[in-house]
């Protein structure tokens, strides 16, 4: 009698023990339903729109970098040659309306140029190059367009000057943000109520926004960063702003 008991109740304690697995496994998957479902209504109640604002802007401040660059047997034939057209190029620029104040000049870089043959050094020293940098600063940009575009004839005169083209900034990017940002918003909540309207829903509060990064590009391009860019090389520019608003839906 006592052998058979302890069977069955192994048996029973078994069977008792599944049962509440699958009674609390039934109850998880109903709760985690109803999260779901409620967290798909919560979605359900908002929408996310991205506002767009744009401005023509000009460029107000110009900022070009040029390289002057000599080489000669020996170094301080090459630093000679370098001085003088340094003051050749300066001579170009306060000619041609550019203020003394308005030059920076930096300091004479030199390196030797070594000869190779079949890729391997000789040790023979075949020539001594001498750099220095030219920074002019102006807001007159249109004249620094002007003396770029002009360089030419300064080349034609045996001076070697290597042009990387002025840079063009807008000094008014912080005002402009502000009434750009407003803008995105207004055309944000426009398309919301739009896309709202055609499928018989209302738009309501705002519930999150965050703007993205200021685009300065050239007039009528497309082109974007993730962070952010700013073209310099022309002197009109389209600036554009966008912003990510969720608004409230209700029926």
């Amino acid at each position: 009698m006592t052998t058979d008991m302890q069977p069955r109740r192994i048996r029973s304690r078994a069977i008792a023990m599944i049962s509440s697995a699958v009674i609390l496994s039934v109850g998880i998957g109903y709760g985690l339903s109803l999260v779901g479902s409620g967290l798909a209504a919560k979605a359900g109640n908002a929408i996310t729109v991205t506002g767009q604002a744009r401005t023509s802007a000009v460029a107000d401040n110009a900022v070009w970098i040029l390289n002057v660059q000599e080489s000669s047997p020996q170094v301080a034939n090459s630093v000679t040659k370098v001085e003088r057209s340094v003051t050749a190029l300066s001579a170009y620029l306060i000619d041609g309306g550019i203020p003394a104040s308005g030059i920076q000049v930096g300091g004479v870089n030199t390196n030797a140029i070594n000869e190779y043959v079949n890729g391997n050094p000789t040790g023979r020293i075949l020539s001594y190059q001498a750099n220095q940098n030219v920074t002019v600063r102006s807001k007159d940009v249109k004249l620094i367009n002007s003396l770029s575009n002009g360089i030419g004839k300064l080349l034609q005169t045996g001076v070697n000057v290597n042009n990387y083209g002025p840079q063009y900034y807008v000094s008014n990017l912080a005002a402009l943000r502000p009434q750009l940002l407003a803008d995105a918003m207004r055309d944000a909540k426009s398309r919301g109520i739009s896309i709202t309207a055609a499928v018989g829903s209302k738009l309501g509060a705002v519930l999150s926004v965050s703007s993205g990064p200021v685009q300065v590009t050239a007039p009528d391009s497309v082109d974007t960063s993730s962070g952010g860019m700013y073209d310099t090389t022309t002197i009109p520019k389209t600036v554009t702003v966008t912003v990510s608003v969720s608004f409230k839906v209700s029926k």
